[in-house]
């Protein structure tokens, strides 16, 4: 098959290097990649909020099957436009990317259908917004309804980080994404990341994962796109697996198609596990990164044919398996990340890195120039590593960083904490 990847993050690079291996592929490019995704795939400079020239590339070049990666273009329709134009491709519709591209769109389903989640009211002005904070008091949830590069989430501890995080939204902070703010009561319990692959009615689901948001060890500072993950993690037993697919995937599954929009693609929920049972505080429309990049380390089965039964219906005569083996990947990101940060700086010591046992780096944020790697986003690179545990592949992993030489780059140096905190007792 000819196929054609969407996107140039760390999680495109996992996805790219797990296609590569599938006997199925004889061509594969992406658009448009990164230094690293060039090891695995002929990166091309095509802008993929551009769906003319992705449709005119595809026919140019025979492509049979296009694999979406990040949000942004799902939510602008991508692939009915593909669809249109004949080509079949990986990912939800416009109208089911609302799951991602609204919260409030979200929470409304999760109201109707009975998917239990945190209570909340949608504000479209800043003063009955502020008002509703005034009288539910801190800590809470301020979300702008909009995409907004996984950052538009503020968990207000105070009332004042309430009211300036109300102010900030509606003062335009994430553009259009904040014209409508959603306010969540805060919940309390362990987050988790849950995934399935859906084809409109049947929900196949992946292994289990949990992400670190927060840019500082012991889960401090600033929420980032994710500054690492581990799967699987012991905290999704075989009981709360099965009632996040009863309570939460399964309903969704069956409301979006009752509303019209059947959704097919990846469907990741972040999950609160609290004291009353799993709880959804969020719906993603595609992989998480850095999630995928673990899944795609653990996953045994060849990815192709699972994305082509998710297109064409067929989930319910399909299985995945997975190796048992623990994965953990760590974030190296560009010092000043979430915030300001400096492009350009020099990274070496990478093909040494990559030579400790059971180790993948995937590419985030890099440009090949004059033969070297330069830093090129916020988080540059995804540190990976397999291990029997969970303990042996974070040693791994970060034995792996202590080679990498880039003086402009940090990690948190926690990934996996407590996961190894319950495996040594």
């Amino acid at each position: 098959m000819h196929i054609l990847l969407l996107g140039s993050g760390g999680r495109e690079h996992a996805l790219a290097w797990k296609i590569a291996a599938s006997p199925l592929v004889t061509k594969l490019w992406c658009a448009p990649g990164n230094a690293g995704i060039a090891r695995e795939a002929e990166c091309v400079p095509l802008d993929i909020a551009d769906h003319e020239a992705v449709i005119a590339f595809c026919k140019a070049n025979a492509v049979e099957f296009v694999v979406v990666g990040p949000e942004t273009p799902l939510a602008a329709g991508i692939v009915d436009d593909l669809g249109r134009a004949g080509i079949k491709a990986f990912g939800p519709s416009k109208m089911a990317a609302q799951l991602e591209g609204s919260k409030g769109f979200t929470k409304d389903l999760c109201a109707e259908f009975g998917i239990p989640t945190a209570a909340y009211r949608r504000f479209d002005n800043e003063a009955g917004a502020l008002a509703y904070v005034r009288a539910q008091g801190a800590p809470i949830v301020i979300k702008a309804d909009g995409l907004a590069a996984g950052k538009g989430v503020v968990v207000a501890k105070t009332l004042r980080e309430a009211e300036d995080a109300v102010a900030m939204m509606f003062a335009g902070h994430f553009g259009a994404a904040g014209a409508e703010v959603v306010i969540e009561e805060f919940l309390a319990g362990r987050e988790v990341s849950f995934f399935a692959l859906c084809d409109g009615e049947t929900a196949l689901p992946l292994a289990s994962a949990q992400d670190h948001k927060r840019v500082f060890d012991r889960d401090q500072g600033p929420n980032t796109g994710g500054m690492g993950a581990y799967s699987p993690t012991p905290f999704v037993t075989s009981e709360i697996h099965d009632q996040i697919m009863s309570r939460i995937i399964s309903p969704t599954v069956a409301g979006m198609k009752a509303r019209g929009a059947p959704f097919r693609g990846v469907l990741y929920a972040g999950v609160m596990l609290t004291e009353q049972g799993p709880k959804l505080f969020e719906y993603n429309v595609r992989f998480g990164d850095p999630e995928c990049q673990v899944l795609m380390l653990r996953m045994m089965s060849d990815i192709v044919p699972a994305f082509l039964a998710a297109c064409d219906g067929e989930l319910k005569h399909f299985n995945l398996r997975w190796y048992p083996e623990a994965a953990i990947t760590v974030v190296m990101a560009a010092k000043g990340y979430p915030g300001d940060y400096r492009k350009g700086s020099r990274i070496e010591g990478l093909d040494d890195a990559a030579k400790i046992d059971g180790v993948e780096i995937f590419h985030a944020g890099t440009l090949a120039k004059d033969g070297a790697i330069l830093a090129n986003g916020g988080r540059v690179l995804n540190v990976c590593a397999l291990g029997k545990t969970v303990t042996e592949a974070q040693a791994r992993a970060y034995a792996s960083i202590d080679r990498i030489n880039w003086p402009d780059g940090f990690c948190r140096r926690d990934i996996a904490w407590q996961a190894v905190e319950q495996e040594r007792g």
